[in-house]
Order: structure tokens, then C-alpha cells, then sequence
């Protein structure tokens, strides 16, 4: 119960989050690869930043929870379908912010930037909502979860 009211704050739970993106990516790239809270030129810092021959890759790993909490504990379809549209509107809210502040490829970024959302429960959410999964496709915007990152990292590397 105190470890559940203690993740009630969002920057806690933002701060948990990346935490774990940090150990993630420290576990799989050298040091010198990567950049946490990288800069941009407008001031805009994301969570982090993946040095490849093709550019910079930028991870966001925040992202609204309130409303999927909401719909999580709601006892009524209204009351679900009420926070499930918040919780679409929300994040297709923040989608549009990643796409803005770090997809800059004037900066030397790719074209495209990852989302990471630290909890599978919710990340399994987001992409079961076909209205999300199309808007973050047309965004550039690929949502990853811990379980998915590695894959999404070394497909992409290879890639490139």
C-alpha cells in the first residue's frame, strides 16, 4: 500500500521510469554511445539519446497515467469509456509532443523516435488502441516497453 502511494506522483514514477530506460540502455550500448537528458538547441532535453551512424535516436520514456489509473479502477463500462478517451486524448497529446520537441532532423536526429513506456500493463494497452497505435505511426513515434526495447534498439542498429 506505501509503495503504491508513493507511485502515485507522477514525477516519482517518471523518475522510476527512466531509471529503468537508463539501466536498460547502459546494459546494452558503451558508454560513449548513448546521452541521458540530451539538449537540443531549443533547450528541450529527452530522457535519451542514441548515438548511430544514421543519427541521433531520441527516447522519450514519459508519458500521462492518471487517466489509465482511472480506467483501471473504474467499476463501470461509462465510467472506463469515459477515462479511456482521456487516456487516448492524452497520449496522443504527448505523441504529438515527442514528434515536435525531439524528431529534428535539422539537429542530426532520425527521423522517427521512441516512446518508452516502463510498465507492460499499460504499454499493452496503448498497443491494443488502434486510434493510438495509426496516430503514433503517422508521427514517427514507436512505442516500446521494457520487454520490447532491446528488440526495437537492435533491429533498428542493424538496420542501419
Amino acid at each position: 500500500k506505501e509503495l503504491q502511494d508513493f507511485l502515485k506522483s507522477p514525477k516519482l514514477r517518471g523518475n522510476i521510469g527512466e531509471q529503468v530506460l537508463k539501466d536498460l540502455i547502459t546494459q546494452i550500448f558503451p558508454k560513449n554511445s548513448f546521452n541521458l537528458q540530451y539538449e537540443f538547441k531549443s533547450g528541450e532535453k529527452v530522457d535519451a539519446a542514441i548515438k548511430t551512424d544514421a543519427g541521433i535516436l531520441p527516447i522519450d520514456a514519459k508519458f500521462p497515467m492518471e487517466n489509465f489509473q482511472k480506467m483501471s479502477k473504474s467499476k463501470t463500462e461509462v465510467d472506463v469509456n469515459l477515462y479511456r478517451k482521456e487516456f487516448v486524448k492524452d497520449i496522443k497529446k504527448h505523441i504529438d509532443s515527442i514528434s515536435k520537441k525531439y524528431i529534428l532532423p535539422d539537429e542530426g536526429t532520425m527521423d522517427f523516435a521512441l516512446l518508452y513506456v516502463p510498465s507492460e500493463s499499460v504499454f499493452y494497452e496503448l498497443v491494443n488502441i488502434d486510434e493510438i497505435s495509426e496516430h503514433a505511426r503517422t508521427k514517427r513515434i514507436y512505442i516500446v516497453s521494457p520487454s520490447t526495447l532491446y528488440e526495437h534498439l537492435q533491429t533498428i542498429l542493424l538496420s542501419f
